[in-house]
């Protein structure tokens, strides 16, 4: 019998994208995907190196794993992703259980080490320090029928100062167009509706190959993609948003009217010392523009309260930057030390009880303004595209969910209509507006049965790259993976 697999993912939309290569590989090695994850032969955590006490995390679910593994040698457990990356060969002297240590560069060496650990009976560690295949060439394991994530660019350019993605993801490469376009291509053959283009600075796509204007091109080019119904991006930076990127998101149809743009702070002083190159004036001009050409666009951001040296002023500049934005949501963040950034070696790190009483504030502004931003969705006729597993409490309410074109999640009862499924199309009219989704209890006014939800229903799932797509000249071309029954990818 084959062997069993399980991927763990932490972190951000980049680390899901790799974790579908990564069972993608596995699959092509052999493998099987572990119905019951506590049973797997092999457990992959793909690991964030962002996220606060990330490392804690790690060695703790490692931890839980040893009783397992010394009942069982012939499990394997790798360890790749940013933490990965970082720490290198501290994870096996910390946790010398594990058997295969593998960095953000070289997903594609998954399956060879975990056979190499297997056959030296010893631990593998391999890290490269660049790029040399884009995890996009890989085959994958997509895990959701009807959206999935394509990947522009790897790696950022930007220098942030409370941020190591750059050392860990390297410098900005880009795709070149045509192949990024091939791989929509495919996903829309495959029935998928919705694709979310991918990249640590996606509107500075282009800059490697000397295309300013190639983001805004990328856009309109997918909007011609036949059967593809939704575009999204993430994630942009300020500085490098132009008056072309956003014509093309007004004028592109299939490009949803959702912009998510981390601001991390309203302070001018604050943003030139985390070096975020753009002011909270400009911050505010382009939602201007974007909110003239597309009215109602929804708009979401990141914000880090407790920089070092925050002062109450540059708090209460930020507290004014979100009353005027007008955010849908913002994803917020006490600031803690990342080692490794020099953030982390600045003067006035400040309390944690200042932090977190600064945090309380700015995470009940921005309650209430989504509250009211989504009050005043009552009344609506929205578009939701089904979804599976967004809705905890789905059971309970017999309630089915999904996404409204602006990224809103819509918790909504199916009335009179029958057999709805994730990857479906379904109006509904909104009847309540919570602080964190839309609720409508009218019943379904019409339902257009997709290919996606026929794959969904099936279980249908595509592979990875129909073509032979990345850096050109890097490695050997990767072989041709065929596309089966099914679309894309989304958490």
């Amino acid at each position: 019998m084959s062997r069993t697999y399980h991927v763990r993912t932490y972190g951000c939309q980049m680390n899901v994208h790799d974790s579908e290569r990564m069972a993608g590989l596995l699959e092509s090695a052999g493998y099987t995907r572990a119905e019951d994850p506590a049973g797997a032969d092999v457990v992959v955590f793909n690991t964030c190196a962002v996220r606060e006490n990330a490392d804690n995390k790690l060695y703790g679910n490692l931890g839980h794993l040893r009783p397992a593994k010394d009942a069982n040698p012939d499990m394997q457990i790798a360890v790749g992703g940013c933490l990965a990356q970082k720490d290198r060969e501290t994870i096996t002297k910390r946790a010398p259980w594990v058997d295969v240590v593998f960095g953000t560069h070289n997903v594609g060496s998954l399956p060879a080490l975990l056979e190499r650990a297997r056959h030296n009976a010893a631990a593998e560690v391999e890290i490269l320090e660049s790029l040399e295949v884009f995890p996009s060439t890989l085959p994958a394991r997509r895990e959701s029928a009807y959206a999935g994530w394509v990947s522009i660019s790897v790696g950022c350019n930007n220098t942030c100062t409370f941020c190591i993605v750059p050392a860990l993801r390297g410098k900005e490469r880009d795709r070149r167009p045509g192949d990024i376009l091939a791989e929509v291509e495919a996903l829309a053959a495959d029935g998928v509706l919705e694709v979310t283009l991918l990249g640590q600075n996606v509107n500075a796509y282009g800059s490697e190959f000397g295309d300013r204007g190639a983001f805004a091109s990328l856009l309109r080019a997918c909007g011609t993609v036949e059967g593809l119904e939704r575009i999204r991006f993430t994630s942009p930076h300020p500085r490098d948003f132009t008056s072309d990127v956003i014509a093309a998101m007004a004028e592109t149809p299939a490009v949803c009217p959702q912009l998510h743009m981390p601001l991390q702070s309203g302070s001018d002083r604050v943003l030139r010392a985390m070096r975020r190159s753009y002011r909270s004036a400009r911050y505010l001009d382009i939602l201007d523009e974007v909110r003239a050409s597309i009215p109602d666009a929804a708009v979401t951001t990141d914000i880090i309260v407790g920089f070092p040296g925050e002062t109450e002023e540059d708090f209460t500049e930020t507290l004014d930057v979100v009353r005027r934005a007008r955010f849908a949501s913002a994803f917020t963040f006490q600031y803690s030390k990342r080692p490794g950034t020099p953030a982390a070696e600045l003067p006035d790190q400040l309390p944690k009880q200042v932090v977190q009483e600064r945090y309380d504030r700015l995470i009940a502004l921005q309650e209430q303004i989504s509250w009211e931003e989504n009050r005043r969705i009552e009344g609506r006729t929205v578009e939701v595209l089904v979804s599976a597993g967004e809705g905890r409490k789905d059971g309970a309410t017999r309630r089915l969910s999904g996404r409204a074109r602006d990224g809103r999640l819509v918790h909504f009862a199916t009335g009179d209509a029958t057999g709805v499924r994730p990857g479906d199309l379904v109006t509904v009219t909104i009847d309540y507006g919570a602080p964190h989704h839309l609720v409508s209890d009218g019943g379904v006014h019409t339902h257009r049965r997709t290919r996606a939800g026929d794959a969904h229903e099936a279980g249908g799932r595509p592979g990875g790259a129909p073509t032979g797509l990345g850096l050109p000249g890097f490695g050997k071309p990767a072989e041709p993976v065929a596309a089966v029954s099914g679309c894309g990818a989304a958490q």
